[in-house]
């Protein structure tokens, strides 16, 4: 049980410097809103329309899609660090993993996933 009281002390320690800096900063910080600082900024050109205008879902599919194949590709590590240790079970397995991962590529190619319009 002595073990867990370090790492309790440490989420507490934690919750507490974030609470302070919360609290210094409602304290300390400017409180005079107006109507250009309430305004977003994009590289110093004036905004028009609404600033929570939609975005097409192509745009969420392809961020999700490279998330999720930059993560599957992170795996390619530990196994090349492994590789002469695990012997031919490990090449089989990852010829395995990456017929999976090219099997989701095409399928998302083929389903148009991938083309930028």
């Amino acid at each position: 049980m002595l073990e867990y009281v370090a790492i309790a002390l440490m989420v507490l320690l934690a919750t507490l410097v974030a609470l302070i800096a919360i609290g210094l900063g409602n304290l300390f910080g400017p409180k005079k809103p107006s109507k250009a600082k309430s305004q977003p900024y994009e590289s110093g050109i004036v905004p028009y329309g609404e600033a929570t205008r939609r975005l097409p879902v192509r745009f969420y599919l392809i961020a999700v899609l490279f998330i999720l194949f930059d993560i599957e590709v992170v795996f390619f590590l530990p196994w090349a660090v492994v590789f002469r240790q695990l012997g031919l079970f490990g090449l089989i397995e990852m010829i395995v993993f990456i017929g999976i991962l090219l099997v989701g590529y095409v399928y998302a190619w083929k389903k148009g996933a991938l083309e930028w319009e």
